[in-house]
């Protein structure tokens, strides 16, 4: 057994801290090296490189946790390899093999065992993966060189009251173009969500909502979450359009809700005027995994979910406990949705 790095581990929050090693692969001359861990937790890349002048770059996000047994688990990291080929893809950039990049989160989440948080301390091994166009170049172009690289850090939950109720209003930005790389996990679509976050949070919420980029009329996602929401009538309900990322958290819970817990599972249009149809709604993802929100304000109007926006709801509860055990190994999920450290 691994000794545990000197941490309070129930006292994270979501952010950085440095691990010992990270895994750098190199793209050139029409093939992958091999890649290698190293314990440098700086990058050089040349000037003209394309992930600096035009935003030719992708990421990932993805965790791992310590089961009761001691055990470390990746949850679904062939989802986020299949996710960032479709990425890389869309910014005509080199792929990087799927099954080397499990090999790569495996051999990296190893090389860091001393850094995945114990069983029950609420807290798990966040992984970066990310991939940029590097190389000379000045034109617009694809990138004649590229880099891959996984990095981790210990993390707590991503918002400040945990599993609590959130409170969120609707924001006037959007954060991607109908036709554009909204279904895509690229750093530009971050960068254009930086103002409208700061708006929200300086006007006392916890972040803002999206409305959809072509009507302004449909709810899209929660900050760099997705948005679910339970009808009284036992429906999983989330937004159906080409501007959302896929959430590989959304579409577990879609999955569990329909198979487990034997509720209606919906993908469709969200009007921002039928958000008084849910009794429950929640924020999901790899960062937040669930954030049940307490309520979502739009010009003026609040619309309060359970308890009058104070208490979390049974079916986000149920739906919560279920992923999690999954996660942590407790429970028993579908053939492949865990991949064993070893």
């Amino acid at each position: 057994m691994v000794a545990k790095a000197d941490i309070k581990w129930s006292e994270l929050r979501f952010g950085y801290i440095k691990c010992d090693y990270r895994f750098i692969s190199h793209f050139k001359d029409g093939k992958w090296d091999e890649g290698e861990l190293t314990k440098d937790d700086y990058i050089r890349i040349h000037e003209g490189s394309t992930a600096i002048h035009y935003g030719q770059q992708c990421f990932e996000g993805m965790k791992a946790y310590t089961t009761k047994e001691g055990k470390i688990l990746l949850f679904r990291p062939d989802r986020n390899a299949a996710r960032m080929k479709n990425s890389c893809e869309q910014l005509l950039m080199a792929v990087y093999p799927e099954e080397k990049f499990i090999e790569a989160c495996i051999k990296v989440v190893k090389a860091n065992e001393r850094f995945v948080p114990p069983y029950g301390s609420g807290a798990s091994l966040y992984l970066r993966p990310y991939l940029i166009g590097v190389g000379e170049n000045v034109g617009v172009r694809p990138a004649p060189e590229y880099l891959f690289g996984i990095f981790v850090t210990p993390v707590g939950p991503y918002f400040k009251g945990g599993m609590a109720p959130c409170h969120f209003v609707i924001s006037e930005y959007d954060r991607a173009a109908p036709r554009g790389t909204g279904g895509v996990k690229v750093g530009g679509n971050y960068a254009a969500s930086l103002k409208a976050h700061k708006v929200a949070v300086d006007a006392g919420y916890a972040d803002c909502i999206y409305l959809d980029p072509a009507t302004h009329t449909n709810i899209e996602e929660v900050g760099a979450a997705n948005f679910f929401g339970i009808t009284a009538d036992n429906s999983f309900v989330t937004p159906k359009s080409p501007s959302i990322l896929p959430s590989i958290t959304k579409y577990s819970l879609m999955h569990l809700a329909e198979h487990n817990l034997k509720m209606k599972v919906v993908e469709k249009k969200i009007p921002v005027t039928s958000l008084g149809d849910f009794v429950e709604a929640g924020a999901c993802g790899t960062a937040a995994v669930i954030t049940p929100i307490g309520s979502i304000t739009h010009q003026g109007k609040k619309y309060a979910f359970y308890g009058e926006g104070k208490e979390v709801g049974p079916k986000v509860k149920e739906l919560y406990a279920l992923l999690t055990s999954i996660q942590s190994g407790d429970t028993k999920g579908p053939e492949g949705w865990v991949v064993e450290v070893k």
